[in-house]
């Protein structure tokens, strides 16, 4: 008799047994493979920075990505018109360039003008005499214009002022882009100088 209550209860936790594994191997199908599976979200990778883009320059020469290939290059986006950030900008590139000497004469400088409108290519070419010739300007049409600043995640938006007149709201930062057009990094408005130094010496070798 007590050998059969012995049977019973072994038989009996054997059931037990199997269920509690059953339980668990539905319970891993319903997380895993079933309704209640995790949600994975999958994020896409990060859009580059940069890309094709076509302008006219200072000097009238239609202008691609591709005609940068080869010397790593800064891009800055601004107007003539600019009261203060872009002429501080362009002078600060001015001193870098002439501080870190002959290195930087593989480093193109390219500002665009985000105001066609007024900035003409003579015009350009006039105010870039009050910089360092590395430094070419550009401008286009305003899609043309559109793409690039979208291309580079940067932005712009013109705001009326008194009268008939406007100024334009851009992106500060420079970005930086190396022989192979890609992006590497960004100088924003009044970095450190020697900050910006390095970051410009160690442009001139990518």
């Amino acid at each position: 008799m007590r050998t059969l209550k012995i049977i019973r209860y072994v038989a009996w936790g054997g059931v037990a047994v199997f269920g509690t594994l059953a339980l668990a191997l539905a319970l891993g199908w319903w997380q895993v493979d079933g309704p209640g599976r995790p949600v994975v979200v999958r994020q896409e990778p990060t859009t580059a920075i940069g890309g094709p883009f076509t302008l006219t320059n200072h000097r009238r020469e239609v202008i691609t990505e591709r005609s940068f290939l080869g010397r790593p290059f800064l891009v800055f986006f601004g107007f003539t018109h600019c009261p203060d950030v872009c002429p501080t900008t362009l002078v600060e590139i001015t001193t870098w360039l002439q501080a870190v000497g002959r290195d930087a004469d593989r480093i193109q400088v390219l500002f665009v003008s985000v105001d066609p409108q007024r900035d003409t290519p003579e015009l350009l070419s006039q105010y870039l005499q009050s910089f360092d010739a590395r430094i070419l300007a550009a401008s286009g049409s305003k899609e043309q214009i559109d793409a690039m600043v979208a291309a580079y995640r940067a932005t712009y938006r013109f705001v009326p002022t008194s009268g008939d007149g406007y100024t334009v709201d851009h992106t500060a930062s420079m970005f930086m882009m190396d022989s192979q057009g890609r992006f590497i990094g960004t100088i924003d408005f009044h970095e450190d100088r020697e900050m910006a130094l390095a970051k410009i010496r160690r442009l001139a070798t990518r």
